[in-house]
């Protein structure tokens, strides 16, 4: 693909994800479609994939984006069911597809069946996620896919390396394999966190808010290098990287939190839409080099639908197997005192409709393409039996379960009415009680800093300026409760004085720059209040960052104000109170 290609594909993706966009569909399926549509024009150049660019380039950078947005507290109360569907059912899914594939095509060998089956286990969240996002899914089912999004990967992959290995002649035991698991976990994991704290540590004490947000553009690509050259799994750094940096985010600068949010999401879009569009523009060839090939095109075709069918049919009777039963093992440890008085905690329950919505979601993306494009046309032992084959089932399998699936998922959710109609609204209600509670206990700390700050600004000017401060408090907090229908009863609101008016504000106060010093520090007292909150488990982890968000806003809104930077002194103020 030379660079001329690549600007076509990248801009022809992006259109029409802006288009998909605009009418409200589905992105990644649209693009698809037309990149498919695209690939059976005659004259249209063949596009070669190298799958090298695909995982340390494309799949980091989306990977570490995913990430980010996770609530870790959500993660964290999931994290069984995310394991059992992140792990357990791509290990399920390879073997039996393995099984079938080599039932039906023994020529693919076992080795090279088991590989296809690697290849086409992991799910991609991206296009389920944004169906989720928009129709409303609730936010436990959200957290589930996601979080399968960010693991099944690393198991997929250390699979598709188990089983290129035995290709290429190497004897792997159970026990083997089965370290090979654990030292690419703890590896992963290890060099993910301690990218982390070492980024952490870099932005806490760097306020530079350009150097903060370009320094996050690299860690994805060093995490997962890193991850890989130490022989770990490089998709679990790149998550465990980004959970670290995205759950200590509060604690790092404003301005780079509001710098990153736009960069992360545009490179989704760019990314996501230039996948998709590969996957599309690649069927044809791939068809026509397997219409070539010793086994021939009708009955790769067969194996390709057969495989189709397994991939969608086992992940149903996985989800419901594994949810009953582990709900049935949780129930007779109820029933048994030794065992009850070292429980774990209870992971979020799931009713039947949800469980459908989470065995509909299997739709396969860029790790399954990369992979599939990975496949070494030789090894020590020889050539990769019927490796065009297992590109075309792959890359069928892909396109397949994006349309099927993809296209229905919005019709399942809706007949099963899987949708939290509600969450938006408990969300700003959640908003504004944090909200009117941070007001609250800022007035509280403006009480208790009061004398030292008397001392170093004057007391007259100081009381002036706070009581139009928490006025102003008073005023949003009562705004914030006529909007959103609350009943002020049920919160301590701060009382508005309507005796402060434009002759008060005129009096002598605090300087611009005193003053956005002072409020200044008053935000960052409320970012505290709302983390402080969302620590103690008092406040939903997704609810705190648009709380943060807004916080932020107010305070770039205070540091860019020409009239917070440029307003006259104090003796200036007076002097025209004094001549109107």
């Amino acid at each position: 693909m030379d660079t001329a290609e690549l600007l076509l594909i990248l801009a022809g993706s992006l259109a029409v994800s802006a288009f998909a966009r605009w009418r409200g569909w589905p992105a990644p399926l649209l693009v698809v479609a037309v990149a498919l549509a695209v690939s059976f024009i005659p004259g249209v150049p063949a596009v070669t994939i190298d799958s090298e660019v695909i995982l340390t380039v494309i799949l980091p950078p989306l990977l570490y984006s995913a990430s980010l947005d996770v609530s870790f507290q959500n993660f964290r109360e999931s994290a069984r069911q995310i394991r059992r569907l992140g792990i357990g059912l791509v290990i399920v899914t390879a073997l039996v597809v393995g099984g079938i594939a080599y039932l039906l095509v023994p020529s693919l060998t076992l080795p090279g069946a088991l590989l296809l089956g690697a290849i086409v286990s992991p799910p991609d969240a991206v296009s389920a996620a944004a169906i989720g996002r928009r129709l409303g899914l609730p936010r436990r089912v959200m957290t589930v896919l996601s979080g399968e999004s960010l693991i099944n990967d690393a198991a997929s992959l250390t699979l598709f390396k188990v089983f290129i290995a035995v290709i290429g002649g190497e004897m792997l035991s159970v026990g083997g394999v089965l370290w090979l698991f654990a030292v690419t976990i703890v590896v992963g994991v290890a060099v993910g966190l301690v990218i982390g704290l070492v980024v952490q540590f870099i932005r806490m004490h760097v306020r530079d808010s350009l150097v903060g947000t370009t320094l996050g553009l690299l860690v994805p690509f060093g995490a997962y290098a890193a991850g890989e050259a130490l022989h770990g799994s490089g998709v679990l750094a790149v998550v465990a990287a980004g959970l670290y940096l995205g759950y200590n985010s509060p604690r790092t600068g404003y301005q780079t939190r509001l710098q990153e949010r736009p960069v992360w999401a545009s490179i989704d879009l760019l990314l996501e839409g230039f996948v998709f569009a590969l996957i599309g523009l690649q069927v044809n060839d791939i068809a026509h080099d397997v219409a070539t090939s010793s086994l021939g095109l009708g009955p790769s075709l067969a194996l390709a639908a057969a495989v189709l069918v397994v991939v969608i049919l086992v992940r149903p009777i996985y989800v419901f197997a594994a949810y009953y039963r582990n709900r049935g093992w949780w129930s007779f440890r109820e029933k048994v005192p030794l065992i009850r008085r070292f429980r774990p905690r209870p992971e979020p329950e799931l009713n039947w409709r949800e469980l459908t919505v989470i065995s509909w979601t299997g739709m396969r993306g860029v790790v399954t393409l990369a992979a599939a494009a990975a496949v070494p046309a030789m090894t020590a032992q020889g050539p990769v039996a019927e490796r065009d084959t297992i590109t075309l089932v792959a890359f069928t399998v892909t396109v397949g379960t994006l349309l099927l699936q993809g296209l229905s998922l919005p019709t399942v959710i809706r007949r099963l009415g899987v949708i939290d109609t509600g969450q938006a609204e408990r969300d700003t209600e959640d908003e504004v009680r944090v909200f009117e509670r941070s007001i609250r206990e800022t007035s509280d700390y403006i009480d208790q800093r009061h004398d030292e700050w008397a001392e170093k600004y004057g007391a007259d000017k100081l009381d002036r300026s706070i009581d139009i401060l928490k006025n102003q408090y008073a005023r949003q907090v009562a705004v914030l409760l006529e909007e959103n229908d609350l009943d002020e009863s049920d919160l301590e609101a701060p009382t508005l004085d309507e005796t402060i008016d434009t002759a008060v504000v005129r009096e002598p106060r605090l300087s611009g720059a005193q003053l956005r010093e002072l409020r200044g520090e008053l935000l960052d007292h409320r970012r505290q209040i709302a983390l402080r909150q969302r620590n103690a488990g008092e406040l939903d982890e997704e609810v705190m960052r648009s709380v943060l968000r807004g916080i932020d806003a107010e305070q770039l809104a205070l540091d860019t104000s020409t009239f917070s930077r440029a307003r006259p002194d104090d003796e200036t103020l007076a002097e025209n109170g004094s001549n109107d």
